[in-house]
């Protein structure tokens, strides 16, 4: 697991036919009031229940609120599912609102 910069994973979003998931973890009304498009959303809590939802293979950056829940839900996801192309969105969403989208909300 690693962490990916708003930078980085904006760039990845503009470039990439085949983009990576991103996985929201925040809390249902952390959802409503920002999000990112296209995000799958598993609170963490649920994590454990819901990863069949999700493809092990598959690049997936975690997203939370400031990178902290999602470096937790990666390194779970990693080692106690063999995870194998998991990133941390460093920052967060509060990041990716303060220097890629100044439209969004900070909370």
């Amino acid at each position: 697991m690693r962490d990916i910069s708003v930078q980085e994973l904006k760039q990845l979003l503009d470039s990439e036919a085949d983009a990576p998931v991103l996985l929201d973890v925040r809390e249902p009304w952390e959802i409503e009031r920002v999000c990112l498009p296209n995000s799958h959303y598993i609170p963490m809590r649920e994590l454990p229940q819901r990863l069949a939802e999700l493809d092990p293979d598959r690049e997936t950056v975690v997203i939370c609120h400031h990178g902290i829940r999602s470096r937790a839900a990666a390194l779970y996801m990693e080692q106690q599912f063999d995870f194998s192309r998991i990133l941390n969105l460093k920052g967060g969403i509060d990041a990716w609102a303060r220097e890629i989208d100044s439209q969004l909300p900070i909370y």
